[in-house]
């Protein structure tokens, strides 16, 4: 693989933009090379070189050192066709590059490339010291918690009486000495650009940064304090001396955080309590903040991963750059340029290692019982490969879902079943229970095609969605668990294919009849089975956020809780269906597939009330975000889910009872609830429709580089949007039994919303790209008396 691709392959999605545009120069650089190319010839043909060659003097294997009478330092001097300075602007440093042979013909392409190297260089150079800033504020922050943390451990493990907490309090604040003052300008460079580019690049490695550390920061790796207090006696003297003790005081000056995260603290919260409550040193609370502070450290340490790694690749970069132009323009320019490279800000800075090296060491002795293997475990989670079993078996479910489709297919014909009189009867009954994993299976689909697109278009959803690193699931994944879901199903069916009662018992056999539930009630229990089966952190990671939108408001939302909550939306016949399996098993005579459900009132009454549902969650979900984030369009968001309510009840009560009046009311509401749905999907959730955007009627950023996909995607939106009308037009087609036009409307909406699925989340990564908003905040559980924290 080219180094550009895997340049770009290595990017952190949402810094794209802040990384060193390696294309756009290879472009300069082709300018370059065809002029030169143009204006130079070469003047001897091809072959003649090559023959000259082959009878020069042998200069032996091992070369040997010539003497020059002139100074080869001087001489390298003169013919460097660069030179680098730096110049001080608004408080921050910046470089650049005069190119001393402009007067030379084609000068003014080279004069380009390096004014835009430097440009590039110094947004590269500022986005790292930015950052480097605010992990080196994170990390003072963390320093205050654990010294919290450690007098509160004190607290609750109650040591014996010859234990002396100010000589303890004052070992364990050496543990944690690492605020921003032992980090000074002054501290020895880090890996040297020339030792790290030197080796062979098939596949780029953070890890090789170590491989090419210079002598003297191995040395200095030694004298650093570190967080696992393994120091010297004269640096632990100089740290006691210099670093202030801490005390169990400290427990004073703090609260602890309770997030409104369950119903009782929402409900406290909106009646104006504080979330803040007094200490109480207990092993509840102490495991409780444990577990905060390590999944703290466990964010932090991945900010700093990337950070090093981003410090890494741009530096490779510029040297992979400048050796190019070095090889076209047969310069050696190369040498002078990387030097500016090595002594800045990105080259020359190692904070972001030490800071790794310390929260290892600190991560391993206070939350892995001092194994390192464990705490490097947790804080580097292997990323989840691609497994043969998982390939074959989805092939091979595949495989046995079309087998069963096509059988289910012949038997339907050479049977001739939908011509016997029961027919009628099973899609009446049968056809609404099977629905409802057609509509599953359907919606898994085009979630497993949505999750290989933005895989393929490099969009973040892991990130997106707060997936636990490791944990989220692939498109192989999600397609395994909809083929053995179809394929039982189907297998299902075949079994429950009867159109006939049996002639002796005047009903249907109880076992086929019970299928139908005894599938439904596998699904719920595979579902939420305790066990570490089957996919066990997304099922806890799903349940949690359907909890949360049932019981919303009660819960903080989330993009999973409300983006889940739109899922349904696009599920109200599934929901129906749901519905229809209470009513049919509970009250039906499943025996002879008969029941009452349809002349039953309160199965009618239900029937609003179900497919209310998901509209109402999303809508007071949007209530709640008005009520915390005071943002104006999360009112009207919610206006436009009561609008939707309103126009789901009145389709629902045309269907029950075709009135004129209902219909009219019908057309009016749901009309301008298709309208203002369409809206707000082009504009809001895709971002799309921008008047004046370079890309006209789109978005200035886009991920698919075709064009036309964008627009394909706003017509086939609206008409889907409109798919409603067959609720109120009665549109009946013979070959067709209404029960199966039903569905065929129900798998319409579902995948529009597969496809709005995309384009949403695509939104949501392009709004943190334009932030450089690549982690998630971690509450901490320690809250520090502001007044307090001015003082010192």
């Amino acid at each position: 693989m080219k180094f550009g691709k895997e340049f770009e392959a290595q990017m952190v999605p949402e810094w794209k933009e802040a990384y060193m545009d390696y294309t756009y120069l290879k472009t300069l650089l082709k300018d370059v090379q065809l002029y030169k190319q143009r204006s130079q010839p070469p003047a001897t043909p091809g072959g003649l070189k090559r023959n000259l060659t082959l009878y020069r003097a042998f200069s032996g294997l091992i070369q040997r050192q010539t003497h020059h009478s002139i100074d080869p330092h001087v001489q390298d001097i003169e013919s460097q066709p660069i030179m680098v300075s730096s110049v001080q602007q608004d408080g921050s440093v910046s470089y650049q590059t005069t190119f001393l042979l402009s007067a030379e013909e084609g000068g003014e392409f080279e004069m380009i490339y390096f004014k835009r190297l430097d440009d590039e260089f110094n947004k590269v150079d500022k986005f790292y010291r930015s950052k480097v800033e605010e992990v080196m504020k994170e990390a003072a922050m963390l320093n205050k918690q654990m010294e919290a943390l450690i007098a509160f451990r004190i607290k609750v493990e109650k040591p014996s009486p010859w234990f002396n907490s100010s000589v303890e309090m004052t070992r364990l604040a050496s543990d944690v000495a690492t605020s921003a003052a032992t980090l000074s300008p002054s501290t020895p460079r880090g890996a040297k650009l020339h030792g790290r580019v030197s080796m062979a690049m098939e596949t780029i490695s953070e890890d090789s940064i170590r491989n090419g550390q210079s002598d003297g920061s191995s040395e200095n790796k030694e004298n650093e304090i570190q967080f696992n207090g393994q120091k010297s006696q004269t640096d632990k003297e100089k740290d006691n001396s210099n670093t202030k003790p801490a005390s169990l005081e400290v427990l004073d000056r703090v609260r602890l955080n309770n997030t409104p995260e369950t119903p009782c603290s929402t409900i406290k919260s909106f009646l104006n309590y504080s979330t803040q409550t007094e200490l109480q040193f207990n092993r509840k609370n102490l495991k409780k903040v444990e577990e905060q502070l390590k999944q703290a450290f466990i964010e932090f340490y991945q900010k700093l991963r990337l950070l090093k790694n981003y410090s890494f690749l741009n530096a490779l970069a510029f040297s992979k750059i400048m050796k190019k132009y070095d090889r076209i323009t047969s310069r050696s320019a190369a040498k002078t340029y990387l030097k500016m490279v090595d002594n800045s800000y990105l080259g020359s800075s190692d904070e972001v290692t030490r800071l790794i090296e310390r929260v290892e060491n600190t991560f391993t002795k206070h939350f892995s019982n001092s194994n390192r293997n464990n705490g490097l475990n947790l804080l580097r989670p292997k990323p989840t490969r691609a497994r043969h079993r998982i390939t074959f078996s989805t092939g091979f479910l595949a495989g046995c879902t079309a087998a069963l489709v096509l059988a289910l297919t012949l038997i339907i014909r050479a049977r001739k079943i939908m011509n016997h009189p029961g027919s009628t009867q099973y899609m009446q009954t049968m056809f609404p229970l099977y629905s409802l994993f057609g509509f599953i299976v359907l919606h898994m689909f085009m979630y497993a095609a949505n999750v290989y697109f933005w895989r393929r278009y490099r969009v973040n959803q892991s990130f997106i969605f707060g997936f636990k690193q490791g944990s989220e699931l692939s498109y192989l994944d999600v397609l395994l668990l909809a083929f053995v879901l179809a394929a039982l199903t189907l297998a299902s069916v075949l079994a429950n294919l009867d159109m006939e009662m049996d002639p002796s018992t005047k009903d249907y056999e109880v076992f086929t009849e019970l299928i139908p539930l005894i599938l439904v009630l596998f699904v719920i229990v595979i579902l939420s089975c305790p066990f570490n089966i089957m996919y066990r952190s997304s099922r806890l990671f799903f349940l949690t956020c359907l909890f949360h939108c049932i019981c919303a408001p009660l819960y903080k939302v989330t993009l999973p809780d409300f983006f889940l909550a739109d899922q349904f939306t696009s599920q109200v016949q599934a929901l129906r269906s749901l519905e229809f399996y209470i009513c049919y098993y509970g009250w039906g005579d499943f025996k002879h597939r008969q029941n009452t459900c349809n002349s039953s009132s309160i199965f009618k009454a239900f029937s609003f009330i179900v497919a209310v549902i998901p509209y109402w969650c999303r809508c007071i979900q949007c209530l709640r975000r008005l009520f915390e984030e005071k943002d104006a369009m999360q009112g009207y968001n919610a206006g436009k889910y009561f609008l939707t309510i309103a126009a789901v009840c009145l389709r629902t009560a045309y269907s029950l009872d075709n009135g004129m009046t209902w219909n009219v009311l019908a057309w009016v509401f749901s009309i301008c609830a298709a309208i203002v749905s369409t809206y707000w999907d082009l504009v809001i959730d895709w971002g799309l429709l921008q008047k004046n955007s370079k890309n006209r009627w789109l978005r200035d950023k886009l991920i698919i580089p075709h064009k036309s996909i964008y627009f394909t995607a706003m017509v086939l939106n609206i008409l889907l949007r409109f798919a409603w009308l067959q609720t109120v037009l009665d549109f009946e087609v013979d070959f067709l039994h209404k029960q199966a036009m039903i569905s065929i409307i129900a798998s319409l909406e579902i995948i529009r919303r597969g496809v709005w699925n995309f384009f949403r989340v695509e939104n949501e990564h392009l709004n943190n790209v334009g932030k450089f908003r690549a982690f998630k905040s971690v509450p901490l559980p320690f809250n520090y008396d502001e007044a307090e924290d001015k003082d010192d």
